[in-house]
């Protein structure tokens, strides 16, 4: 069963949020981040099931590859 939750969030990062994953994948793209820390039943298990998809670890790297440039600016 599905719920619905109401969260607040600063105008700039529901804006990115928009942007970098759009605005119909919100609430996966949470719910994909809260899950682990919440429902410890068997962690393994779920990052298990998160490495077997290929287009939301293919996604993950492309991000994370991007950022670095992002820290890197900060230092200069």
């Amino acid at each position: 069963m599905r719920k619905k939750l109401t969260v607040t969030i600063n105008e700039e990062v529901y804006e990115g949020l928009r942007t970098v994953i759009g605005p119909r994948k919100i609430s996966r793209f949470i719910e994909d981040l809260v899950r682990p820390h919440v429902l410890k039943k068997d962690m393994y298990a779920a990052y298990k099931e998160m490495d077997a998809d290929k287009i939301r670890e293919s996604e993950a790297l492309e991000w994370a590859e991007a950022t670095i440039g992002d820290i890197n600016d900060d230092e200069g």
